[in-house]
């Protein structure tokens, strides 16, 4: 018989930086008064199979779950910690966003606040699922505590669909990769919670869909130069800020027998190549200076996190240092959006306006 404490603390939320997970406002008046008539059954397509709620019972923790993590040492639980944490906060603020959507939807565009209500269901079920995980660890988030005491940051609807279509693409990605990882060498899941990926990114892929489909209800949003350009943007800003933060978390990744820079290039290209059934332009992924400018930026991340526990240096030294620093990151970022990027092939988006 297993001895397990029950005894449960709420954990502080960690603190927010520029990689932390964020949570997002938009103009709700400009997104209700989108029309999507030239894409509308695309659009309904997707909410019907959102209807079908294939992962209704998903979400049921098993025996397996049944027993004490204590034999994880303080490394590897303040990993596992932090992993269930920061997913919790993400799959959360993508619950509040999609639900406030719904609600500000419902009487100027009901489709789109079906398929946001839909959505939400999916994410509040996920970051319910991962915060009874933490339960594991005697920790819990305040989810009521986090959407009063985040700050929201406001994007443009449009920011919104690059931002969003790209975020449930590259979960798809990362879940469904470690998942078939694990499935291969199952020595390496150490913790139940992976054996749900599979179903789970199911999920990430359909809110992915539903948000290609209302980018594709927009022509203007995917045609053209400045289209391009923020496309671009939005490419790099997701890659660049999964591999900063996942090579801050190489250990988890160890713990669970990955290579986090390989599993963030696998998952990296895997992405780009899906975005390009949407976006006008990719990025050139497969040129070596790509990659070898995120490691660059990497080592330059890492030396301004390890400058902030350095006792050593005074405020003048660490500013200096600080100044340097950030300027190399700069022309890193720089460089990587001068990249030429790949045109995409598909050309669906041509159609007459009626």
């Amino acid at each position: 018989m297993v001895s397990i404490d029950n005894e449960v603390s709420t954990k502080s939320p960690a603190k927010e930086t520029l990689l932390t997970p964020r949570f997002y406002t938009t103009d709700f008046e400009e997104m209700g008064s989108l029309s999507i008539s030239s894409n509308k059954y695309e659009i309904l397509s997707v909410i019907s199979e959102f209807r079908l709620d294939y992962n209704k019972k998903h979400f049921i923790r098993d025996k397996e779950f049944i027993t004490s993590w204590k034999e994880f040492d303080s490394k590897t639980r303040e990993l596992f910690i932090e992993f269930l944490e920061r997913s919790c906060t993400a799959e959360f603020s993508g619950f509040l966003l999609y639900k406030e959507l719904s609600r500000s939807l419902k009487d100027k565009n009901p489709i789109l606040a079906e398929g946001f209500a839909l959505m939400s269901r999916d994410e509040a079920r996920h970051a319910g699922f991962l915060n009874k995980a933490m339960s594991d660890f005697n920790l819990t988030l305040d989810l009521g505590f986090l959407t009063k005491s985040r700050k929201y940051t406001f994007f443009a609807p449009k920011f919104i669909f690059y931002a969003t279509y790209l975020s449930e693409k590259i979960g798809y990605w990362r879940y469904i990769t470690i998942y078939r990882f694990l499935e291969q060498y199952p020595e390496y899941r150490i913790y139940p919670l992976f054996r749900f990926f599979e179903s789970w990114c199911q999920d990430e892929n359909r809110h992915g869909d539903f948000f290609a489909a209302v980018l594709r209800s927009q022509p203007h949003l995917i045609t053209g130069l400045v289209s391009e350009l923020w496309c671009r943007f939005f490419l790099l800003s997701v890659f660049i800020t999964m591999y900063l933060n996942d090579n801050q978390r190489a250990g988890f990744y160890a713990s669970i027998g990955l290579n986090a820079r390989q599993f963030d290039q696998y998952v990296i290209i895997k992405t780009n190549d899906s975005a390009k059934n949407v976006f006008p332009v990719i990025l050139d992924v497969t040129n070596p200076i790509f990659f070898d400018l995120l490691d660059k930026a990497c080592e330059m991340n890492n030396l301004l996190i390890n400058l902030e526990k350095d006792a050593t240096m005074s405020l003048f030294q660490k500013t200096f240092v600080k100044a340097k620093t950030y300027l190399t990151l700069g022309l890193y970022f720089g460089r990587l959006s001068l990249l030429a990027p790949i045109k995409t092939e598909d050309k669906w988006y041509h159609y007459k306006a009626n």
